[in-house]
This record gives C-alpha cells, structure tokens and sequence, in this order.
C-alpha cells in the first residue's frame, strides 16, 4: 500500500505556498479600490485552511518519498494547485465559467501562455498580477523538479542531470535542498534585475513587475492584448529577448558562475547547441523578411530576434503576427514551437539535449553501417551516453508525438480548422501560448474555443510540463500494483 501521508503532508505545505500568494493580489486590488480583492481575501483563506489542515493531519514523521510516491505527487500537485489557483479567476468580476478558470490557471502554473481572456487591457490589477505570479511559481517549480525530482523518476533521459553523478555538481552545496534554495535566490535577483531593466526601458511599474516574472519564467503572459508590440519599443524587445534566453539556461549552470567557475556555462555543450541553433533561425527569418518582405536590416533583426527566442523557449510573447510574414515564416515558426531550451532552465518543449542524444545515436549507426564491426560510443558533454538514457530519450520521442497527434485529432474531431487543430495541440504540449491562424494565432485567443477543447488543451498543457511519462504512468496497472 502507498503512504499518502507525505504526499499530503507536502501538498499542504504548497497550498499554504499559494494562499500567502494570492495576498499580493489583494494588495493590489485595494490600491485601485477594485472589489475582486474581496474574491482574493476569500481564496485565500479557503486554500490556507485546506492546506494547514492537510499539512496537520498528514505529519508523517519526516518520513523520505520514494518512487511511486514522487510520481502521485508531481501529478497530484500541478492539478490541486491548479485547481485552487483558478478561484480568484472563477468568482472575480470577469465571470469566468470554471472550464475558463481552470484553463487560464493551467496556463499559467504550466507557463504556458495561452490565455482566455479578451480584454487584458481593463481587467484588473489583480487578476494580471495573480495571472504572472502563477507563471513565476511555475517557473522556479519546474527548476527544483528538473533538479531533484526529474532525475529521480528517469523519465525521458533526465537522468542525465542526477546531482550525485554529474559533473555539475560537484558539491556545489552539500543538501539538494540548499543547491535549490541558491537558484530560488538567483531566480529571484534576475526577476528584481528584470523588472528594474524593463521600467527604466520605459514600462510602468506594475507592467515592468509582471513582465519580469513571465520573462524569466518564460510564460508569457503580458498585462495587454498586444503583448511587447503594446510598448513599440526597441529597449524593451532586447531587453525581454536576453531576459528569456536567461530562463533558457540551466539555472544549476549560474550557481557555478558564482562559485567562480565561470567557464562552465559556455562549455556546456546543450548551451552551445541551444544558442547556435537559435542565432541560426533568428538569421534565417531575419534575412527572409529582409529581402522578401521588405523589412529593413535593423527592423528585421529585431522582429525575427523576439518573436522566434520567444516561441522557441515557450514564451509566447509576441510583437507582430508572425504567421502573416509569408510561406516560409509560418512552417519555421511551427517546427521551433516542438524545441525548447536547455534541461534545468523554465523552458518546456522537448529540449535540446534530446536531440543532441537523439543525434550521438544516430550519428553511431551510420559509424555502424560504414564500420560493421567497430566499437562506437555516444557522447554527451564528453561523457559516455549510458544505453539506458538513449532507450528513454527515443521513448519520450515517440510518445511525445503520438500524444501530440492525439491531442491535434481530437482538436479537428471537435470541428476545428487543421491549422487550429495542429497549432493549438503543438502550443499546448510545448507549453508555447499562440498557435498559428486567426483564432489561436499571435493575434488571436482560445476563448471562442469550445469547452471541450479547452479540457484536451489544458490535459496536453500538464502532459508537457511534466515531460509525458511522469502523469502517464499513474494509468498503468503495473504502477499501483508494484
């Protein structure tokens, strides 16, 4: 039998988390005399007493969670927060059904980005500052999970990155608690350091403050219906891109900077991959809207700078509508939504060291085929690739793009257009924000989607963040019978 009292016991402690949370938002909406900081007040003492009481009544002796208890746990804890995180959305002014509510909480918690509501530009403080503390939460969240939990559960290759064993750590900090305690702070500093940048770039306080949690949080979320494009501002377009490529580094990587190994950042082969790659793709559509769509070098520069670091990490910010810069722009902007950034960093999607994995395997069976009777080794960061990691990466390819070719077909089962359809599944399982057309596009919005979609696209955006396997396997009989 499972022991659920540790798993209460923390899932009590990381409501109580979102009920101190869901404070800043009252504050907020009491500045402006907005009645929705009555719905907060109340949100958040419903969540505090739930999660004391669970906390309480759960006290298991301090006792350590093993395998099967981590994976309830992960599941379990991105849904009950979800849950509870969607109150203020569903009782504010903005009427919100629950379907709605728990979407845009989902979004935000996973920092996905899509969002449901229409007009960003009279909602209340509250609810747009509520909507960026969700995306910051998530953020750091998914930081401590790739560290401690990730590893753990083998899932998808990740146990590359187990502190124990890599050459990251090298007891860098003796606990995995205080090695996560030191990146919350780095996390914290570069949201401070963001929001001062993006204010003396020209924002508002409030815009500057919540558009520096959802920048190194690469969520996405924005306190207008135009985005960046809102501000029509060159120091604010650079200053975001920088800031999201930051939350696309592994943030493991920035402690050892600190600690003087300054070198290690740049020598880390998944942070060669993942910035070459994206200069490369910035250069490609910049010279495409350069000599075909008639951009100047400098214009062009900027727009493809943003807007492809936005969707390649999973942001989802956006300053124009990159789905109506041509032919070639929209396949471009499709196939980067699947990539991400670097294990250990904010970003969703696939991620770069599994294509690295995926190419040392590949790039041994043609050595193979060449040299029959060779020995060949894969490598990754100049460490042997265990057989083991190779079997799981290839794993997580396949289900991740089955489960994607699910979540599209039941999107175009319910009367969805195919472009809808594919897009929408793409931007919910890479945890993007915008798909592509009219209606989920840069320009568009989920809202006009049927409820029912809604329910896949919010299951596909948890499937995503918490890399496929992770929720999957809690539907196998083998796992509740072990």
């Amino acid at each position: 039998m499972i022991d659920f009292r540790p798993i209460l016991l923390i899932l009590g402690i990381l409501l109580s988390t979102l009920a101190v949370m869901m404070l800043i938002p009252v504050f907020a909406d009491l500045l402006v005399n907005h009645p929705d900081w009555e719905v907060f007040a109340v949100a958040s003492g419903v969540t505090l007493f739930i999660g004391v009481s669970l906390s309480l009544t759960s006290r298991a002796g301090g006792a350590s969670l093993t395998v099967r208890q981590a994976f309830i746990l992960t599941t379990l804890s991105w849904v009950v927060l979800t849950a509870f995180a969607s109150l203020p959305f569903a009782f504010s002014q903005l009427n919100l059904s629950f379907t709605d509510a728990f979407f845009e909480a989902m979004s935000g918690i996973t920092t996905t980005g899509s969002t449901i509501i229409i007009d960003l530009d009279i909602a209340p403080p509250g609810i747009l500052l509520w909507r960026a503390l969700l995306q910051w939460l998530g953020g750091i969240g998914i930081i401590v999970m790739a560290l401690a939990v990730m590893p753990l559960l083998r899932v998808g290759g990740m146990q590359l990155f187990r502190m124990e064993s890599s050459d990251l750590s090298e007891k860098a900090l003796p606990r995995a608690a205080q090695v996560a305690a030191a990146i919350s702070v780095i996390y914290v500093c570069l949201t401070m350091i963001w929001a001062a940048l993006l204010w003396f770039a020209g924002m508002t306080g409030f815009d500057a403050i919540s558009h520096s949690m959802t920048t190194i949080a690469t969520g996405g979320f924005s306190t207008h219906n135009n985005s960046i494009g809102q501000f029509n501002n060159v120091l604010i377009d650079y200053i975001i891109t920088v800031g999201m490529i930051i939350g696309s580094l592994p943030f493991l990587l920035y402690l050892m900077v600190l600690q003087g190994k300054s070198g290690m950042l740049f020598r880390d082969t998944q942070v060669q991959w993942f910035l070459t790659f994206l200069v490369f793709v910035i250069a490609v559509v910049a010279l495409w809207l350069w000599t075909i769509n008639g951009e100047s070098p400098f214009q062009a520069i900027r727009m493809a700078a943003f807007n492809v670091t936005s969707i390649m990490t999973g942001t989802g910010y956006v300053t124009a509508g990159f789905d109506q810069w041509g032919s070639f722009a929209i396949p471009i902007f499709f196939f980067i939504m699947f990539v991400g950034g670097c294990a250990g960093s904010t970003t969703c999607g696939i991620k770069i060291f599994r294509f690295q994995i995926l190419y040392a395997a590949a790039r041994i069976q043609f050595q193979k085929l060449i040299q029959p009777h060779g020995v060949f080794i894969p490598y990754y960061n100049h460490r042997p690739i265990p057989e083991e990691v190779i079997s799981s990466v290839m794993s997580f390819f396949f289900i991740f793009f089955a489960t994607y070719m699910c979540l599209a077909i039941a999107l175009g089962f319910l009367g969805l257009d195919f472009l809808t359809s594919v897009s929408a599944a793409a931007a919910a399982i890479s945890n993007v924000g915008p798909g592509l057309g009219p209606i989920v596009g840069p320009e568009g919005n989920y809202s006009s989607l049927p409820a029912t979609a809604k329910w896949i696209l919010s299951i596909g955006m948890l499937l995503g963040r918490l890399e496929l396997f992770t929720v999957m396997v809690l539907f196998s009989r083998a796992f509740w019978r072990a």
